[in-house]
């Protein structure tokens, strides 16, 4: 018995001062991200509340690169983690993104030891744990899950053209065409970013492939040569008959104005675009799921991660013990306009479109995005990435296929 006190006392005076290390933190915590429009810099400023409520005297950094997918911060990021000075943690997506650029090249720590400590591989679903885990560790805390293959639409509009929201591919050209005779923008994109037409033809594959079919792509089971690919391309082709003349100099965000403004009536983005409607006040929007995509669950999540020569570590352990609280899921998440990567938090506070997706997630096929690094490496994402926007700049079905049979084969995946 006396041994088993002793045994006790001393987990308690470790856990004490352990707590009392974190409670005394100091210095900085630079955190690297690209979240800069709307909801996203408002839940990440939550997040920044949380933690600094916890530790005041740690000073916040807030590195933040505009340019939505992170296309020009990803760019910045490589120059400062190959040049020996990472930031003390940085946004990077879950799955392939993670694993093969910032992992297996040996730039990162492992926190299996959180996930231990915090009991997060309890409460967080194998959908999520399994693609930031790499040989038996975990390498960054998710934050939230998102969908990508939602289609947003103006009721306004829709009630006015009495238009029910379409599901197959007919059902939303005809809608399209409808629209385009009563003078509607029919469907908006920006491609300003050059990753905004990648997301939507990520969704057209979904729709022509299934979600076995669109998932063998990045394994090799599907190959890029596969007639439902050709398919994709001449319906995405058909899709920009449709869609507003200066999308090439609109962001995504500046795109949905046009909805907001009743000039539009719908696009095919991320739920990142429901905390974006939050943000800007506006609840005259409706959701649908991308033609083609019903029962099928296009998945990516944003984490964080602890990097190799961070200069305030203790600083970035505190700050992934916030990520991956009850409280910071849930303060982040309402806002960010996802949901939480925990499954114990209470959604009776989230809006409508957040708890059916949280349902969906549940009970839907999921299926990893592409253009948000899920599915297959940085180097893979960014030649398909690029197709795709030369497609929308050159309209050429045959010559876009073979630049993807390529960028497959580039990647290691025989076709």
């Amino acid at each position: 018995m006396k041994g088993i006190r002793v045994l006790v006392v001393g987990l308690i005076f470790s856990l004490l001062l352990s707590t009392l290390a974190f409670a005394g933190l100091s210095g900085k915590l630079e955190i690297f991200s690209w979240w800069t429009a709307g909801g996203e810099a408002e839940g990440l400023n939550a997040l920044f509340n949380i933690y600094h409520k916890l530790y005041p005297d740690v000073k916040i950094i807030n590195a933040t690169v505009a340019g939505g997918a992170g296309t020009n911060a990803k760019a910045v990021l490589k120059t400062r983690m190959l040049g020996g000075d990472p930031p003390d943690s940085f946004q990077v997506h879950a799955g392939h993104e993670l694993i093969d650029t910032w992992v297996k090249t040996g730039f990162m720590e492992p926190v299996t030891f959180l996930y231990k400590e915090e009991g997060w591989d309890k409460v967080m679903p194998p959908g999520i744990l399994n693609i930031v885990k790499y040989k038996g560790d975990y390498w960054s805390v998710p934050v939230n899950i998102h969908r990508a293959n939602v289609l947003w639409y103006s009721k306004a509009v829709f009630e006015k053209y009495n238009i029910t929201p379409p599901k197959t591919f007919d059902d939303f050209f005809a809608v399209c065409e409808k629209l385009k005779s009563k003078g509607v923008v029919p469907i908006v994109m920006g491609t300003k970013d050059g990753w905004e037409a990648g997301h939507v033809f990520e969704t057209f594959l979904i729709g022509t492939l299934g979600a076995e079919g669109y998932k063998g792509l990045w394994t090799g089971k599907t190959k890029w040569s596969d007639k439902r690919v050709t398919e994709a391309l001449m319906l995405f082709d058909k899709m920009l008959n449709y869609v507003n003349s200066d999308h090439s100099a609109l962001t995504w965000d500046e795109a949905g104005q046009y909805l907001i403004q009743g000039k539009g009536a719908m696009m095919i983005m991320g739920d990142w675009t429901n905390g974006w409607f939050m943000a800007k006040k506006f609840d005259g929007y409706g959701w649908t799921l991308a033609p083609g995509n019903e029962g099928i669950f296009d998945a990516l999540s944003d984490s964080f991660g602890l990097p190799k020569g961070c200069k305030h570590r203790d600083n970035v352990i505190a700050w992934l013990k916030v990520l991956g609280s009850k409280e910071g899921q849930k303060e982040f998440n309402m806002r960010k306009g996802s949901i939480p990567a925990r499954t114990d938090v209470d959604m009776s506070d989230f809006n409508e479109y957040l708890q059916s997706c949280a349902k969906d997630w549940n009970k839907d096929k999921i299926v990893p995005s592409v253009i948000h690094g899920a599915a297959a490496s940085e180097g893979w994402a960014t030649e398909y990435k690029d197709a795709i926007a030369l497609f929308v700049a050159k309209r050429n079905v045959m010559k876009t296929q073979k630049a993807l049979i390529m960028a497959a084969e580039d990647a290691g995946v025989d076709q």
